[in-house]
């Protein structure tokens, strides 16, 4: 493979910190006291109920809707362990497939917004090539280990 300036495992690796970095963006720009107090989830059970998929909302009205606030850490710090776990390149392939996981989740609960499309899409994106492509070769505490 040719390419400028890095090798092929650098340029992955640019692509797996950068997606961490979308992540911890995701992370970081959350109202924290809003969101751990139910907000977000409130958010989400409102348009979880009006989906037109009835998956989509028995699923979520029995795996969400009892616990909120568990639900709004485990988005929340699953955002934060993607992001500093892709960004070190730790565990990289359990957070590629976390991350798309999570983006799936996300991308089918918003199936009606195409205004949110985009974002999934890309880091779903991001995901599959960070994974098939084993982002995790250079600049990684997995490679220093010598891990996956």
């Amino acid at each position: 493979m040719d390419t400028i300036w890095l090798d092929g495992a650098q340029w992955l690796a640019v692509l797996r910190i950068g997606l961490g970095l979308w992540w911890l963006e995701s992370w970081r720009h959350k109202d924290k006291k809003t969101w751990f107090q139910g907000g977000g989830i409130r958010w989400a059970a409102d348009i979880a109920a009006k989906h037109r998929w009835s998956a989509v909302r028995s699923g979520f009205a029995v795996t969400v809707t009892p616990r909120p606030r568990v639900m709004a850490y485990v988005v929340a710090y699953a955002e934060l362990a993607l992001g500093l776990g892709l960004i070190l390149g730790f565990l990289t392939p359990v957070a590629l497939i976390g991350g798309l996981l999570l983006n799936a989740l996300y991308f089918v609960l918003m199936i009606h917004d195409w205004a949110e499309q985009g974002q999934n899409s890309m880091m779903g994106l991001m995901s599959v090539v960070g994974l098939f492509g084993m982002s995790w070769q250079s600049w990684s505490v997995d490679s220093a280990l010598g891990w996956f």
